[in-house]
């Protein structure tokens, strides 16, 4: 009889078993993280009794988590994968709204500047007309401030964003810790029998921090996982944690890089190396994103002012000066590290604002060379000796010039950035109507009395480089083109009394070029002995636009990114990159939360609770356990019958 009561009372504690993992899953199936639990239960070992082995119950094991390494794996990537994606998406968004606005784009203010500049050209004597123009350029200077004031805002809210999810690493990688301690501690009291929802509890915070950057685990025998972040850098080991924080870049003040905190120091960790979830995508971003539509941006800003600047003091005012610059630009950025230990200090000056790139240059010494390399594709543009660097380089294909003072240690190093701050740097040079150089400063005429049919056309300004060099000083001086016969002439500069040429050959059927003094002039047709022709100072200064007019045609002109494309054009560019950027995102972060729903659903299969499916093992457990009472019951019943016959 107390061989079948002891079956019946194994069988109860087995249905009592099943139904309380029943029920805490019932009651866990909203609980995020929870993985489905089931009793594992063996039989009792047989006894003999001569007759056969007679079973003697059974026996509840263990309470098994169902949960699929495999799976949880995938699911960590394709969270990480998702955050970082979805993360790049809402800030560049932002980004695309900014250049895309129709009416709040440089466009509107490109095409106001450009149209007051041609009413200039065409009036070039109205006061309200050079007004206009002074009062449009300022509405230029003033667009692409507010769009790098706006492009600084989203930066300053990427900088916030990276702050706070350096935070929640180091939240996530404190509590892991102290689980891991936790769960070793109860795993070393009972061995082989796992702490279950302390594991679901761990694998979620796992989870959420895989959400914030790429992480992998290592599972240690004693029952604690070692967290390892980006490229494998450690966060948690057992019960010890590596603490992140962010700290103001090396190279750049505007820029928020992530450090390791050991012991109250900060330890530089290769940024590149943090990749995936929202820490991941917010480097990107600002890699790949914010800083190149920053430096496009500053780029239009310098051509726009080199260009005309350049064109504008080649002209001359109402008051018969020559034109000063119009615009005034920022100079690039040239920062040293922090960390360095010479004395070297790098500045870089524009070379030509045509070659200027959206990209950022790394200058670094290695004991021999400095070596200089694009910060987008890593990849090195040039290398050159301290000595090179002292006397002044340009950078081929940069549109830069580097020059070196003090001496650097092996390992420093400078970040330049060409155009960063040029859009909010630009400044309009001129608010006085009457200082805008309309007018050519240089005239040529023939007079009436010559016999032949030599023609000159308008005397033009030779074009300077930038940086702008002084225009030639003989420039307005008196020149007089003297035919000695048919086919020689004479040049000879009247203001200091010099011959600058002397029988030049001239061929009626070709014309010829004079460049003298800084100015060009075009001769044609077939001059005749004596005839005279006269470049001078333009004294019909308030009537004449020609040197405005030749501002007006750089708005369509090529003269950015070597000369293949307009400013409207290079702007165009920029709306287009971000905009495609922008675009594949969306198209990339919905397809990867697709991807990560299915990869879930399939957890979820396995790990997931399902009610139907516990509803049905409720009922077998409560019948199990009703069983196993009538059971114990017949067992008593019999042993009562014993009982009385013994009486």
């Amino acid at each position: 009889m107390a061989g079948i009561y002891g079956i019946g009372v194994s069988a109860l504690k087995a249905a009592q078993a099943g139904i309380a993992a029943t029920t805490h899953n019932i009651a866990n199936a909203n609980t995020p993280g929870y993985s489905r639990q089931e009793v594992m239960q063996t039989a009792e070992m047989p006894q003999n009794t001569g007759a056969g082995y007679f079973g003697q119950g059974a026996n509840v094991t263990s309470v098994l988590r169902r949960y699929d390494q495999f799976l949880g794996v995938q699911v960590l990537e394709a969270q990480t994968q998702t955050s970082n994606l979805t993360a790049q998406f809402d800030l560049a968004q932002q980004v695309s709204n900014l250049f895309g606005d129709p009416n709040g784009g440089l466009t509107p203010a490109l095409q106001d500047f450009f149209g007051s500049v041609n009413t200039v050209s065409n009036a070039p004597e109205s006061i309200s007309a050079r007004q206009t123009m002074i009062g449009s350029a300022q509405s230029l200077v003033n667009r692409l401030d507010t769009f790098d004031q706006r492009l600084s805002q989203i930066r300053e809210s990427l900088n916030g964003r990276m702050t706070s999810s350096v935070t929640l690493i180091n939240s996530y990688a404190k509590q892991i810790a102290a689980l891991n301690d936790n769960i070793v501690q109860l795993q070393a009291k009972t061995p082989g029998q796992a702490p279950n929802d302390l594991l679901d509890q761990r694998d979620l915070l796992i989870s959420q921090l895989s959400q914030e950057i790429r992480v992998t685990t290592v599972s240690q025998p004693e029952g604690s996982v070692d967290v390892f972040i980006g490229n494998g850098q450690s966060l948690v080991v057992g019960n010890t944690i590596s603490s992140l924080h962010t700290v103001t870049s090396t190279t750049d003040p505007t820029a928020l890089d992530v450090a390791y905190l050991n012991n109250g120091k900060s330890a530089k960790i290769q940024q590149s190396e943090l990749q995936g979830g929202n820490l991941g995508g917010y480097l990107d971003f600002r890699q790949n994103i914010l800083d190149p539509a920053v430096n496009s941006l500053g780029r239009i800003a310098i051509g726009l002012a080199e260009t005309l600047n350049q064109q504008h003091q080649q002209g001359m005012d109402l008051k018969g000066a020559l034109g000063t610059a119009f615009f005034a630009s920022a100079a690039p950025r040239a920062t040293p590290a922090s960390s360095n230990l010479g004395s070297g200090a790098l500045t870089a000056t524009i070379s030509n604002a045509s070659a200027l790139t959206a990209s950022d240059y790394s200058v670094q010494f290695d004991g021999v060379n400095y070596n200089i390399f694009d910060t987008t594709s890593n990849t090195l543009v040039q290398s050159f000796t301290a000595a090179q660097l002292t006397a002044g380089q340009v950078v081929v294909g940069t549109g830069i010039t580097l020059q070196l003072t003090g001496t650097a240690s092996v390992g420093d190093s400078f970040l330049v950035r060409p155009t960063a701050d040029a859009a909010k740097g630009i400044t309009l040079n001129i608010t006085d109507p009457t200082k805008i150089a309309a007018a050519s400063p240089v005239r040529s005429n023939a007079p009436i009395a010559n016999a032949g049919s030599g023609v000159i056309g308008g005397a033009t300004v030779d074009s300077t480089v930038v940086p702008l060099l002084p225009l030639n000083a003989n420039l307005q001086n008196s020149v007089t083109v003297t035919f000695t016969d048919a086919t020689h002439f004479t040049v000879t500069d009247n203001t200091t009394a010099t011959n600058l040429a002397v029988g030049t050959l001239y061929n009626p059927a070709v014309g010829a070029t004079l460049s003298f003094n800084g100015w060009t002039a075009k001769l044609t047709g077939a001059p005749s002995v004596n005839d005279t022709f006269t470049i001078q100072r333009n004294t019909n200064a308030s009537s004449d636009g020609t040197n405005v007019l030749k501002m007006a045609e750089l708005q369509t002109a090529n003269t950015m990114a070597n000369g293949t494309t307009s400013y409207q054009g290079a702007y165009g560019q920029l709306i287009s990159q971000v905009g495609t950027q922008t675009r594949e995102l969306d198209v990339t972060s919905k397809a990867q939360s697709n991807m990560l729903a299915q990869v879930v659903k399939a957890q979820q299969s396995t790990s997931g609770v399902n009610l139907d499916e516990e509803a049905a093992n409720l009922l077998k457990y409560q019948q199990a356990y009703q069983a196993a009472a009538k059971a114990m019951a017949i067992s008593q019943t019999m042993f009562d019958s014993l009982l009385q016959l013994g009486g």
